[in-house]
């Protein structure tokens, strides 16, 4: 366990050296907002590029393993969608302290950390839950947001959905690695090579990126980010695991392993950036992303070290 920890601490070091940087205003939020850009429109992308297009479909798209993580994805999001609803909250409150409870930093976060305290081997299950993520969630929010205020699901409101799902990197990214792999040819090696360099800025930017933009979070309603963060970081992980290992067992100890350990990341980034885009409690998502990724030093440690036993 200690030994786990170890390990993820140069991670969060990092995420603390950009926290330094930005609340000291050395890194100034303009230059965050740019970083991020960076990071998410290129590294990032020729990351997920570079990896989905070395791995075949079957790596990337197992079926079972899909149903365990949207079982236990479905099963916390509609138990933080119900406690939403009991506190008399709107529809569009309810649904962003939904997605706060499932949807974590897997892409800024879980792939950079986990292909190197995992190994390479981990892309192919971290894919398949971001892919899932930003396909099924993202859009989901969205309808809910957008159905709730209409009053009826809009074919406008799809076709936001759609463009946004087009117009994401990320996505983008994955699709045209995986149409790659199914060439079965190999990336020209001065391709690969660029992919590869301009890929492994991803890590170091990607989490001084996640350090800098907390700067500028507040904690505030700490009782209900302290809700969202214990949805986030131990209710979600335990309910993939009893999907991913009792209900919908994967055949795959290691992908099981990976899903979980994914399940424990603390809150993304984006759900912030669509909580403020359409002005539904952006100060509530703020303070859950602050507190769960101050947990997660600890929790996501405690999880990759029990899980990792077992392998």
């Amino acid at each position: 366990m200690l030994a786990i920890f170890l390990k993820t601490v140069p991670f969060f070091a990092l995420i603390a050296l950009g926290y330094a940087a930005g609340r000291t205003k050395f890194f100034t939020s303009e230059a965050t907002a740019y970083l991020t850009k960076f990071v998410f429109w290129f590294a990032l992308s020729a990351m997920l590029f570079n990896f989905a297009a070395n791995l075949t479909l079957a790596e990337i798209l197992d079926w079972r393993f899909i149903t365990a993580y949207l079982w236990g994805t479905v099963t916390v999001y509609l138990i933080a969608t119900a406690v939403g609803i009991l506190r008399r909250l709107p529809i569009a409150e309810s649904a962003v302290e939904a997605q706060c409870a499932v949807i974590g930093n897997v892409g800024f976060l879980g792939i950079p950390m986990f292909v190197l305290l995992l190994g390479p081997e981990s892309a192919g299950p971290m894919l398949m839950v971001l892919a899932t993520d930003l396909i099924i969630f993202s859009s989901l929010i969205v309808i809910l947001i957008t159905g709730s205020r209409d009053g009826r699901v809009s074919v406008k409101t799809l076709h936001t959905v759609g463009l946004g799902l087009v117009k994401n990197p990320m996505i983008v990214s994955i699709v045209l690695g995986i149409a790659w792999s199914s060439t079965g040819r190999e990336l020209w090696q001065p391709v690969n090579e660029f992919l590869a360099i301009l890929g492994a800025a991803a890590t170091p930017g990607a989490l001084f990126a996640i350090g800098a933009s907390l700067a500028g979070k507040t904690a505030e309603r700490i009782s209900v980010a302290g809700w969202l963060t214990f949805c986030k970081l131990v209710l979600h992980p335990a309910a993939v695991a009893l999907a991913a290992l009792v209900i919908f067992p994967v055949a795959d100890p290691f992908a099981a392993t990976v899903m979980i350990s994914a399940a424990a990341l603390p809150v993304a980034g984006n759900v912030y950036m669509l909580a403020q885009h359409y002005g539904v409690a952006p100060q509530r998502v703020s303070a859950a992303i602050l507190v769960s990724t101050a947990v997660s030093i600890v929790t996501v440690s405690v999880i990759i070290g029990l899980l990792t036993r077992g392998i």
